[in-house]
């Protein structure tokens, strides 16, 4: 009963009003960009990752660089929805909606800037001497909607203790039992005295963790999926195909309609890149930075990362090794391990699930940081340590919930952080700035006259 309540109040709130929100304040973003996330890709590439990669982005001040913040906010958001939640979109969905994940993307890649250059631009100092940011502050500071704004904290709280805690918790409980036969009881001690261990060590602590372990067990991941699209690669064009072909079609014979894929599509592509949730903003304005435009590229990058790119590569492996057949008798949470053991039946399914812990373990300490902060906002700061204690408690009953029902509660929360921010995000459009093509900083794109001094 409870199930099904919580399923018809998930597709009330993912009804066509929400998708079309998210996908308005995408476009209205791009538009005003002129598409920035296409023709200014090289200028966004080079002042993020390459500068990066150039070591141009070192810490200097009391917060985190901007690689580290990236790699936090990933660690947030590479998890379960790049898997899992894959599998569920095209599950529920069908293959088109990998289509309208990617357009959700390509249009949320621009949401995500905006939200960190309103995030650095009204970011302040809180009663602890830390940066606190995200879209509880604009809605506060640059709308004055204070109100809104705890609303808004009351929702990420939530999700935290639910999307970013008990659903990544339990997803690391169901691959260990699944795969190696530990008891839910025991990973979820251990992955609670893990958790404590990073979680209490503040927010320079998960940055230190994530900066590591990002990008070893990204890689683990897309070595993994490589080699199980090489050996599928005869499918890979016909997966292609069909992804277009279900995207747009009223009913197609596979049961599914276009509306459903872009439902699920949205939803899931959403989950795992949490694009106009005004979460990631809250994270992003701990780095050392002076440029909102610079810190809001990091938030194109992060979104293309995680979905254009690493959701791409897990919808192929499950379309590409035959392992989606409506109706016969996989369900979602086992539709990615049969992908890839039906490619490696040796391996492939033990080793997919043993990533699916480890990128749920570092979701769920990437997600207690926007609780956190979310959590002191409302309290003033008052129990720093309350919210971090209530976390690591809750992480075993995350491993013993049923999935389903999670991921259906996760959805409902995710809709409601988003709805208030959408609204601030389009009420703010026109303190979004932005960069142009190659960047410049702010101070030297400033336009003169011939025969005027600089300061005309």
């Amino acid at each position: 009963m409870l199930e099904a309540i919580i399923k018809f109040i998930g597709e009330a709130v993912w009804g066509p009003p929400m998708l079309g929100l998210f996908l308005f304040t995408g476009l209205l973003f791009t538009v005003k960009s002129g598409f920035f996330q296409f023709r200014g890709a090289g200028t966004w590439i080079s002042q993020t990752i390459i500068s990066a990669l150039k070591a141009k982005n070192r810490r200097s001040g009391d917060g985190i660089s901007e690689f580290q913040t990236l790699c936090s906010a990933l660690a947030a958001c590479i998890g379960t929805g790049n898997i899992v939640g894959v599998a569920t979109a095209i599950y529920s969905g069908g293959p088109g909606a990998v289509f309208w994940m990617w357009a959700s993307a390509a249009l949320g890649m621009m949401t995500a800037y905006a939200e960190n250059v309103l995030g650095i631009k009204y970011r302040t100092k809180n009663a602890l001497g830390e940066w606190c940011g995200g879209a509880m502050i604009y809605m506060q500071r640059g709308l004055g909607f204070r109100r809104t704004a705890k609303v808004f904290s009351v929702f990420c709280v939530a999700a935290s203790l639910a999307t970013g805690n008990m659903t990544q918790a339990n997803s690391v409980s169901d691959a260990l039992k699944s795969s190696f036969g530990i008891s839910p009881v025991l990973s979820g001690a251990v992955c609670s005295l893990l958790a404590a261990f990073v979680i209490f060590g503040g927010v320079k602590r998960i940055a230190s963790v994530s900066e590591k372990t990002v990008p070893l067990m990204s890689a683990v991941f897309l070595g993994l999926s490589f080699a199980v699209l090489f050996v599928c690669r005869d499918n890979l064009i016909p997966a292609v195909r069909m992804i277009f072909s279900e995207a747009f079609t009223p009913r197609s014979l596979m049961g599914f309609g276009t509306f459903k894929a872009m439902r699920y599509g949205v939803a899931r592509g959403v989950f795992s890149n949490e694009a106009g949730l005004g979460s990631t903003a809250i994270i992003h304005c701990e780095t050392d930075t002076d440029s909102p435009e610079r810190q809001g590229m990091w938030g194109i990058l992060e979104v293309f990362i995680d979905t254009i790119f690493m959701c791409t590569v897990t919808a192929l492996v499950i379309l590409c090794s035959g392992a989606f057949v409506p109706g016969n008798g996989v369900d979602a949470a086992a539709l990615s391990a049969a992908a890839y053991s039906a490619v490696f039946p040796a391996f492939g399914g033990r080793l997919l699930s043993l990533l699916t812990a480890v990128f749920a373990f570092a979701s769920l300490v990437g997600w207690s940081v926007y609780g956190k902060k979310c959590f002191g906002y409302l309290t003033d700061y008052r129990y720093p340590k309350l919210y971090t204690f209530i976390y690591i408690v809750l992480i075993f009953a995350g491993c013993a919930m049923k999935p389903t029902l999670m991921w259906n509660a996760a959805d409902i929360l995710n809709g409601f952080m988003a709805l208030p921010n959408l609204i601030s995000l389009i009420l703010l459009s026109r303190q979004v700035t932005i960069p142009e093509a190659p960047y410049m900083p702010r101070q030297s794109r400033r336009p003169q006259c011939r025969n005027c001094s600089p300061r005309c």
